[in-house]
C-alpha cells in the first residue's frame, strides 16, 4: 500500500493543476445539485420491529384518516389575572381561534375545541386546542407553519397568554455561529503547530472542500433518501474534523521530509507514502464504525451513519490527492520562517528535544505510575454513568425562551406534566367475539393502573380497532411513564388470553420508550462488531495483538469516562448551565451508540497515526524504548493538535438549540480529550513501554496469514534506497514506478 500511495502523491503533485480543477468540478457539481434539488419534505421516523411502530402501522391500516403518526400542535390559552378561559369574551376568541385553524391549511386532519374536548383546567386558568394533522412534522408546508404561528400571535391580542407546543413547529435545529468560533480556533492552532499561515490555511481549505462536497451531495439527495434534518449537521461535525485531522497529518509529514532535505515533489510522495497509509487506515475506522451503525435496524440511524461514513471517505480521499497537489502549489511558503532559516544554515528544525519527546522520556521512566493515574483518573470520572438513564428528549428539554418550552410549562402547571405525553392505546377486536366489552375492558384496566385520564374508547368506521387516549401522571420522559406504558401492556397480555382482543401502546412517548429499548439492545452487539472488525484491521497494521487489544481496551475506558461526564451534566446538572442545559433528564438514547461509533473511529485516527510512527522507528532497529521516544518526537506534537482541533469543532455544536446536536457535541468533544490526552497520549505509552518487545509479537503463523500491507512504509524505504544506491536516484525512482 506504502508503494502505491507513494506515487499517487507524486502524480497528484506532478499534476497538481488537473487534480485541483477535478475536485473543484466536483463540488461545483454538488454545489448545484443542492441549490436546485427540491427541498426535503419528510423525514419518517420508523422503528421497524416494535410495539409502537406496529400500532401506527395497524391505525394506518384501518383508520387512514386519523393520521396517526402525523404532526400535531397544541395551542395553549392561559387567562391574565383572575380571568378564566370560559369567561364569555375569552371563551368567544377561543372558539374563533378553532374556526381559524379548521380553514387555515388543507394540512389539517382535525382540530378539537376545547370546551367540547374537555380540555380545560378545573381552575379554569387553562385551556388548549389540538390540531392534529395529515402529514408528519417535516412534511408541513411553510404556509401551514406560518397560519399556525400567525393564529398564536393574533390570540395574544385578547390579552391571554397564548404559547404553541407539539412537532408542527419543529424545524432545521440551529447551531448558532459557536462551531464558526470551532473553526476559528482549529485555524488558530494549526498556526501555532505549523508557524505558516500557509500551512495552516491549507488543511482547512482541503476540509472546507470535502464537507462542502459532502454535506451538498446530502442536501441534493435528501428527498430522494428521506435523510432527516440532523443528517447534514452531523455529517458536517465529523467531516470537518476528521478532514481537518488528515490533511494535518500529511502536512505534518511532508515538512518533516522537506526537513531532512528530500526534494518537494519525493517529499510529497513520501508522506502519502507513509502518513497516507496511517490515513487510510484510520479513515477505514472511522467508515466501520459509522456504517456498523446499520445493525441497530433503525433506517434514519443507519441514513445518518451511511452519510457521515460518505463524507469520512471523501476527506480521505482529499487528503491522499488534494493535499498533495496544494502542497504542490504552497512552494517553500509551506515551511514557517524558522524552519526555513534552520534550513539555510543547515540545522535541524529538531535538534533540541521537543516537548513530546521530553514527555515520552518521562513516561519510560515511569510507566506504572502514568498508567495508574491514567486508569485511576478515567474510573472516577465513569462513576456516573453507572446511574445512565436513556430516552428521548421532550418539549420540556427545549431552551425556556422557546414557544414550545412555555407551552409544555403551561399544560404542566394547567392539567399536570403527564398532558406533555398522552399515550394512544389501540386495541385490535378483530378476532374478539365482543369488540366494545375488549376495549371496555382495556379501559378499566388502565384506570386501575393509576393514571391521570383515560378517555373512552373510540372506534373506527368498521368497528374493528378502537383508539384509547391515557394520560399519564408523569412527565413524557420520566421512569415512571415509563412504567405505566409497561404496566399497560402487561394488562394487555392479559386481556388478549380472555378476550382474543390485541392491545398496543403507542404514541410519541411509547414510541421514544420503545426506541430505547431497542438501542439498549443493540448497543453490546454493535460495540462487539465495531471493536471486532477493528481488531482485526489494527492487526493488519502493526503485526501485532497486544497493540490492537490495548487500543480496544483503551477505547472503551475513554468512552465509559465520556458518558460518566455526560451523565453529570445533562441528567444530574453538574455544570449545567456553563453548557446550556436548561432542564436534566434522561441522556438520548441514540447518543451512546452513536458516541462509541464516532469516538471509535477518531481514537483509532490517533492510535495509528502515532503508534505507526513508533511501529516504523521499531521495523528500522530502534528499540522498543527508543521507537517509543520518536513516535512522540515526530507525531506527538501533531496528535495534540488534532485533537485540540477536534475538541473545539465539536465543542463548536453545544451552542445548538436542539439538545441532540448539543448533547453529541458535548459528548464527543470530551470523549476525544479524554482518549487523546489521557488514553493515547499517556497509557499507550506507559502500557508499550511495560511490554516491551512483546508489544510487536505476533504468532508466526497468524504472521503468514495475515497480508502485509506495509503501513510503515518498510518495503517502501527498501525500494528507494535500492534504487538509490545501485543507479542514482532517479533509476531508482523510474524502477519504482514499474512496480
Amino acid at each position: 500500500m506504502a508503494t502505491f500511495l507513494y506515487k499517487l502523491g507524486r502524480l497528484t503533485f506532478r499534476r497538481r493543476g488537473f487534480v485541483a480543477l477535478i475536485w473543484v468540478a466536483l463540488l461545483a457539481v454538488a454545489g448545484i445539485g443542492a441549490a436546485t434539488a427540491s427541498t426535503a419534505t419528510s423525514s419518517s421516523f420508523s422503528i421497524p420491529g416494535t410495539e409502537a411502530q406496529r400500532a401506527f402501522d395497524l391505525l394506518e391500516e384501518r383508520n387512514p384518516g386519523m393520521s396517526a403518526d402525523g404532526a400535531t400542535a397544541r395551542v395553549v390559552f392561559q387567562a391574565p389575572g383572575k380571568e378564566k378561559v370560559t369567561d364569555p369574551a375569552n371563551k368567544a376568541e377561543i372558539s374563533g381561534i378553532v374556526k381559524e385553524l379548521q380553514s387555515g391549511s388543507q394540512q389539517i386532519a382535525q382540530v378539537a375545541d376545547p370546551f367540547q374536548a374537555k380540555a380545560v383546567s378545573q381552575d379554569g386558568s387553562t385551556a388548549y386546542i389540538s390540531v392534529s394533522y395529515k402529514v408528519s412534522s417535516m412534511e408541513l408546508t411553510d404556509a401551514t407553519r406560518d397560519s399556525l404561528e400567525d393564529v398564536g400571535k393574533e390570540a395574544q391580542k385578547s390579552g391571554m397568554k397564548v404559547e404553541i407546543g407539539g412537532d408542527a413547529l419543529q424545524v432545521m435545529p440551529h447551531t448558532g455561529t459557536a462551531e464558526i468560533i470551532g473553526v476559528v480556533i482549529a485555524a488558530v492552532v494549526l498556526v501555532i503547530t505549523f508557524g505558516s499561515l500557509v500551512a495552516a490555511g491549507l488543511p482547512l481549505v482541503t476540509a472546507l472542500v470535502g464537507v462542502g462536497i459532502g454535506v451538498s451531495t446530502i442536501t441534493a439527495l435528501a428527498n430522494v433518501l428521506d435523510l432527516g434534518s440532523t443528517t447534514s449537521i452531523l455529517a458536517m461535525m465529523i467531516g470537518l474534523a476528521v478532514g481537518i485531522d488528515y490533511a494535518l497529518f500529511i502536512v505534518s509529514r511532508y515538512r518533516a521530509e522537506l526537513a531532512e532535505g528530500r526534494e518537494r515533489e519525493e517529499a510529497a510522495g513520501r508522506a502519502v507514502g507513509t502518513a497516507g497509509s496511517a490515513v487510510v487506515f484510520a479513515g477505514l475506522t472511522v467508515v466501520i464504525a459509522l456504517v456498523g451503525l446499520a445493525v441497530v435496524n433503525i433506517p434514519m440511524l443507519t441514513k445518518m451513519g451511511f452519510a457521515a461514513a460518505g463524507t469520512v471517505a471523501i476527506a480521505v480521499l482529499i487528503a491522499l490527492t488534494l493535499v498533495p497537489a496544494a502542497l504542490g502549489f504552497a512552494g517553500k511558503r509551506i515551511m514557517g520562517r524558522k524552519a526555513r532559516a534552520a534550513a539555510e544554515k543547515e540545522e535541524s528544525p529538531d535538534a533540541k528535544p521537543n516537548m513530546g519527546t521530553r514527555w515520552a522520556r518521562f513516561v519510560l521512566r515511569k510507566p506504572v505510575w502514568v498508567m495508574l493515574v491514567g486508569v485511576l483518573g478515567l474510573g472516577v470520572i465513569a462513576v456516573p454513568a453507572a446511574s445512565l438513564e436513556m430516552g428521548l428528549p421532550d418539549d420540556g428539554a427545549q431552551p425556556k425562551s422557546t414557544t414550545q418550552r412555555q407551552a409544555y410549562d403551561m399544560l404542566s402547571d394547567g392539567f399536570g406534566p403527564g398532558f406533555n405525553g398522552p399515550l394512544m392505546v389501540v386495541v385490535d377486536t378483530r378476532n374478539s367475539s365482543d369488540g366494545k366489552a375488549a376495549a371496555g375492558r382495556v379501559a378499566e384496566e388502565i384506570e386501575s393502573i393509576g393514571v391521570s385520564a383515560v378517555v373512552p374508547p373510540v372506534f373506527n368506521k368498521a368497528g374493528d380497532t378502537a383508539t384509547i387516549t391515557v394520560i399519564p401522571k408523569d412527565r413524557p420522559s420520566s421512569h415512571a411513564t415509563e412504567e405505566v406504558v409497561h404496566d399497560i401492556r402487561d394488562a394487555g397480555e392479559d386481556v388478549r388470553a380472555d378476550t382474543g382482543a390485541e392491545v398496543l401502546v403507542t404514541g410519541a412517548t411509547a414510541m421514544n420508550i420503545d426506541f430505547s429499548q431497542k438501542m439498549n439492545d443493540a448497543l453490546l452487539p454493535y460495540l462487539a462488531l465495531v471493536v471486532g472488525l477493528a481488531f482485526l484491521l489494527l492487526m493488519l497494521v502493526f503485526r501485532s495483538i497486544l497493540v490492537p487489544l490495548k487500543a480496544a481496551l483503551g477505547f472503551l475506558l475513554s468512552v465509559v469516562a465520556a458518558l460518566g461526564a455526560v451523565v453529570a451534566v445533562f441528567q444530574w446538572g453538574w455544570l449545567g448551565s456553563l453548557f446550556g442545559v436548561e432542564q436534566t433528564g434522561p441522556i438520548m438514547s441514540m447518543m451512546p451508540i452513536f458516541m462509541v461509533g464516532v469516538v471509535f473511529g477518531l481514537a483509532m485516527d490517533y492510535e495509528v497515526f502515532l503508534v505507526t510512527r513508533m511501529r516504523e522507528a521499531y521495523v528500522h532497529g530502534e528499540t522498543p524504548g527508543q521507537a517509543i521516544v520518536t513516535g512522540f518526537k515526530h507525531g506527538a506534537r501533531v496528535v495534540t493538535a488534532a485533537a485540540v482541533i477536534m475538541m473545539a469543532v465539536f465543542s463548536g455544536f453545544i451552542g445548538s438549540t436542539e439538545q441532540m446536536v448539543k448533547m453529541i457535541g458535548f459528548s464527543l468533544a470530551v470523549a476525544v480529550l479524554f482518549d487523546a490526552f489521557v488514553v493515547r497520549m499517556a497509557i499507550v505509552p506507559a502500557v508499550l513501554a511495560l511490554l516491551g518487545r512483546k508489544a510487536w509479537w505476533l504468532p508466526r503463523w497468524l504472521d503468514r496469514v495475515l497480508p502485509n500491507v506495509d503501513v510503515e512504509g518498510e518495503k517502501l524505504q527498501k525500494q528507494l534506497t535500492e534504487g538509490s544506491g545501485s543507479e542514482g536516484g532517479e533509476s531508482g525512482e523510474r524502477e519504482l514506478a514499474r512496480v
